[in-house]
């Protein structure tokens, strides 16, 4: 009798251990959003293990078609980072509710999100006007849909009376180039694709100039970023030394092949890609700029231009909370 007891003890002993076991080990993963066809140097770290290495957890890296997405998987607790996340859905999700924190800023890119328009209209920033009534691919609450709002407005025209389709870059580049849609918006790949079938109303420069800021974040759930500082922190620094690597030009054959590997692009691509790309250092993106107080400000603007488009219902009185530097800052002193 004692010995079964023992036994039974011993079993029940063994069966926690390995529930603790297995606990253990999912707590040592963490899953990590990203875009194909989106080069930037922290692929190079990606390919390299480097991330793994230096956060001492397993790495599960999901491709996403959009930021809007990204949003959704970390509300339903199956991504835990989002690397270049764009600031429209950002803006979205935390305006809506969901309690995420900006990181980072992953990328400056006004030349690689833009407005599309087919050859065959004839149509320029001339007689823009004439997009009244025109079919449009966008892919909502994105930052193309918010540069899509602003292009727009300066123009004149009134959207809700255009025929606006709900679709993720690659849809609306192929819809482009079949003569479904008479304009894409959209970036990356399918921008560059969309541009073999029409022309652009205005250059990155002239975006910049209006006010139309296009950049990208490394976002996460704030109950997570706040149990896991450190964690965060050491992604960041892996993050901002990829990006001090490839601004050195004697880098790039070494970091280029890989880069293009992971985002699934030949090197020709990525290069062209890559060289629209900004990557502000840890010092510029804790300035002014950007972190402190810039992307708050520009935040706010997003969200004011969306609820009077009637594409969210209501903005936040400030973002202020969902920027989070502590991470970068301590990512800056290692």
């Amino acid at each position: 009798m004692k010995s079964k007891t023992k036994n039974k003890i011993i079993a029940a002993l063994a069966a926690s251990a390995a529930t603790l076991s297995a606990s253990q080990a999912f707590a040592e993963e963490i899953t990590v959003a990203y875009f194909l066809e989106w080069p930037m140097p922290f692929e190079y770290a990606k390919q390299m293990g480097t991330y793994e290495e230096a956060l001492g957890v397993d790495i599960n890296w999901v491709s996403f078609e959009s930021g809007v997405k990204m949003s959704a998987a970390m509300a339903s607790g199956d991504v835990q980072l989002s690397v270049s996340q764009g600031v429209p859905p950002f803006v979205v999700a935390t305006s809506a509710g969901q309690d995420l924190q900006i990181l980072d800023v992953a990328v400056s890119y006004a030349e690689n999100d833009n407005c599309v328009v087919r050859a065959e209209l004839e149509i320029d920033k001339s007689n823009a006007g004439e997009l009244a009534g025109k079919k449009v691919a966008v892919p909502l609450g994105t930052a193309a849909h918010y540069g899509f709002i602003k292009q727009m407005t300066h123009f004149g025209v009134d959207v809700a009376s255009m025929d606006v389709v709900d679709m993720d870059p690659p849809d609306g580049s192929a819809a482009i180039a079949q003569g479904a849609v008479d304009m894409f918006c959209g970036w990356g790949g399918s921008l560059r694709r969309a541009l073999e079938h029409g022309n652009v109303l205005l250059s990155g420069a002239e975006k910049t100039e209006l006010g139309i800021l296009v950049f990208d974040v490394t976002s996460g759930p704030a109950a997570w970023v706040a149990e896991n500082g450190d964690l965060v922190a050491k992604f960041l620094k892996v993050t901002a030394d990829a990006n001090a690597m490839w601004a050195d030009p004697a880098n790039h054959a070494e970091m280029l092949p890989l880069i293009a590997k992971d985002a699934g692009m030949d090197e020709q691509a990525t290069m062209e890609t890559i060289s629209t790309f900004a990557f502000p250092t840890i010092e510029e993106q804790l300035s002014s700029t950007w972190l402190d107080g810039g992307a708050q400000e520009f935040m706010k603007g997003v969200a004011d231009v969306f609820v009077e488009a009637g594409s969210i219902d209501t903005a936040l009185e400030t973002y202020e909370n969902a920027v989070n530097a502590g991470p970068l800052t301590a990512a800056g002193g290692m």
